[in-house]
């Protein structure tokens, strides 16, 4: 009976989300980035690193506190997160995905320097329209965001996706976190993937007031879909570089801001493991 409930105290713990993402495993963290600026900082923390490059996509193979480490350039958009996402899990066999780097704001609460985790992500840019006849205009704000549709491999059957959650463990680990970051806040929200860069404020605060997004960027939801169809764990960790509603432009040291805090929580999930 004693070795029963000791059994049963260990299932809960191994299930619980603080857990999840600890669970000891022999497949490597694969931490992307789209650009230079976004992956510099996170290959320089690399030991005994080597890079390999398949098509357009490079990927540094290595360590951090002992333990194995992929970090991949993506290139930007989400045709190129998807094939880098879907090359490095089929090459690299990953244990967990963290996908980081820049964004643009899209709450009014958040200052440039904020760090958004993703609860959620989805592709901003899939949208419908109804039919309207020739010289009836065009309406933007009528356009309907539409699922991205998905064939689960188990059941062979299609299965529509309005958005991807982030792993649960993941996602605990990364809130604990923010109290030690210094450079601003560190919130959980919605990140909105498209290939655009919007800098009108009316339709920025349109996709806040309509999807709820904290920011926009181009790669996260297009990698989290193809980690949804490897069934790897996911998150997306994203910091503000700018924001028009509060005219702050472009600063590139936000981008090496973002990689330190995930060296730090890709440390702590180590820690974790070990």
């Amino acid at each position: 009976m004693l070795l029963l409930k000791r059994c049963l105290l260990l299932c809960c713990i191994m299930l619980s989300p603080m857990s999840m993402a600890a669970t000891p495993t022999s497949g490597p963290i694969l931490i992307q980035g789209a650009m230079d600026i976004e992956t510099t900082t996170l290959i320089a923390a690399l030991k005994e690193k080597s890079e390999v490059t398949m098509g357009s996509w490079s990927f540094w193979k290595g360590t951090i506190n002992d333990y194995p480490v992929i970090i991949s350039r993506t290139e930007v958009g989400i045709a190129n997160a998807a094939a880098a996402t879907t090359l490095a899990i089929e090459r690299f066999k990953p244990s967990l995905i963290i996908n980081q780097g820049t964004a643009g704001g899209h709450d009014p609460q958040l200052q440039r320097g904020d760090i958004v985790i993703g609860k959620t992500s989805f592709n901003m840019g899939a949208y419908k329209s109804e039919f309207t006849a020739q010289g009836k205009g065009i309406t933007p704000t009528k356009w309907q965001n539409f699922s991205v549709t998905m064939r689960l491999r188990e059941q062979g059957k299609l299965v529509e996706h309005n958005n991807f959650a982030a792993d649960k463990g993941l996602l605990h680990i990364a809130t604990t976190m923010a109290n030690s970051y210094t450079k601003g806040k560190v919130v959980t929200g919605v990140i909105g993937t498209a290939d655009e860069w919007n800098r009108e404020v009316d339709r920025i605060n349109w996709l806040h007031k309509t999807y709820n997004t904290s920011v926009e960027e181009m790669e996260t939801s297009s990698a989290a879909l193809v980690a949804q169809a490897y069934n790897v764990p996911f998150i997306g960790i994203r910091i503000l570089s700018n924001t028009d509603l509060h005219n702050q432009d472009f600063d590139p040291q936000t981008a090496v801001d973002c990689q330190q805090f995930v060296l730090d929580y890709t440390k702590k999930i180590i820690m974790m493991r070990n």
